[in-house]
């Protein structure tokens, strides 16, 4: 599609500059999704030299503006922002450990950021994202639609990506989603997996490969796999900035994709009231229509699981 679908002057906001802000920054730039990319962080010389090494780049990316700055002004009037700002996830720590600082820290920074620009689509990436966005979502008072988070994008592509390896074929043949929690108790929905739309189910006894131990294997990387990545650089920054790239499209080309983001949900296969990851239409009105996709007896009892294990983290901090 041409830049042309992007709404004229889209201007994005990302709020916090570190590996995964500043990595968003430069796949929001690259992929030319806004016409106006602004950087805020509490640390003004990085923040600012984190956008003066972006616009080095200027020549050989489509046509945009990017700043950097410690002003929360620099946010205003934004189409969408993007907060990664938080407590930084160390080795052996879960995303759970992080939430009682990052929600205290979503208290200062969220009201400014809608009080600039209260027509935005407020995107949350920071850990527990879950957690996050449903302590976001009360303290900004913006709608479920407008509000939401990253949820398991990032982990379905994960997925796709070990059953593309796993079973020799291109990724973008691979349709299969992870939902409920952005995290340990996430789960992969097998039964509507397909490749090239053969069901996954069946994939074992047509091609002899994915069978019950190669899927179990499989989701076990897929739910540890941002520790193995921890471990060896102390972040995960590249795929998390395309996967939010990817949101952001969805939102300024008004694109309609089916994405599992991270909104409240109100009678998804019986669970309310808390925000999870589930497949669901996002476009020019922010989060949409949430599918309800069927899924097994095995699959809805771990999402509900999920659900409840975000619910008690919520309730614990107050949300």
């Amino acid at each position: 599609m041409s830049t042309t679908q992007y709404r004229e002057g889209a201007k994005l906001a990302i709020v916090g500059a570190g590996a995964v802000g500043s990595s968003l920054a430069y796949a929001a730039l690259i992929r030319g999704v806004a016409r106006r990319v602004v950087l805020y962080d509490v640390n003004g010389p990085k923040v600012r030299a984190e956008a003066l090494d972006l616009a080095h780049g200027g020549q050989f990316l489509p046509e945009a503006v990017i700043e950097g700055s410690d002003d929360v002004d620099i946010t205003r009037g934004s189409d969408v922002v993007v907060v990664t700002a938080g407590a930084k996830q160390k080795p052996g720590q879960t995303r759970m450990d992080l939430a009682g600082s990052t929600v205290a820290l979503m208290q200062k920074v969220i009201p400014p950021l809608v009080e600039r620009s209260p027509d935005a689509t407020f995107i949350m990436v920071t850990n527990p994202v879950d957690v996050t966005t449903q302590a976001a979502l009360k303290i900004s008072g913006l709608p479920s639609n407008r509000l939401f988070g990253s949820g398991t994008v990032l982990d379905s592509s994960r997925l796709r990506q070990l059953i593309a390896t796993t079973c020799d074929v291109a990724v973008g043949n691979v349709h299969a989603y992870v939902c409920g929690e952005h995290g340990d108790t996430e789960t992969p929905l097998w039964s509507t997996a397909t490749i090239g739309g053969v069901p996954l189910t069946e994939w074992e006894r047509t091609t002899g490969r994915l069978g019950q131990a190669e899927r179990d294997a499989i989701a076990h990387r897929v739910v540890n796999a941002a520790y193995e990545v921890i471990e060896g650089k102390g972040a995960t920054n590249y795929a998390i900035g395309l996967a939010a790239t990817r949101i952001i499209e969805s939102v300024l080309r008004d694109e309609r994709r089916v994405l599992p983001v991270s909104r409240m949900l109100a009678g998804w296969h019986g669970i309310s009231g808390v925000c999870m990851a589930v497949p669901t239409v996002v476009g020019r009105d922010g989060a949409g229509t949430q599918l309800e996709l069927p899924v097994s007896d095995d699959e809805l009892a771990q999402l509900r699981a999920s659900a409840e294990h975000i619910r008690a983290m919520s309730e614990g901090l107050g949300f």
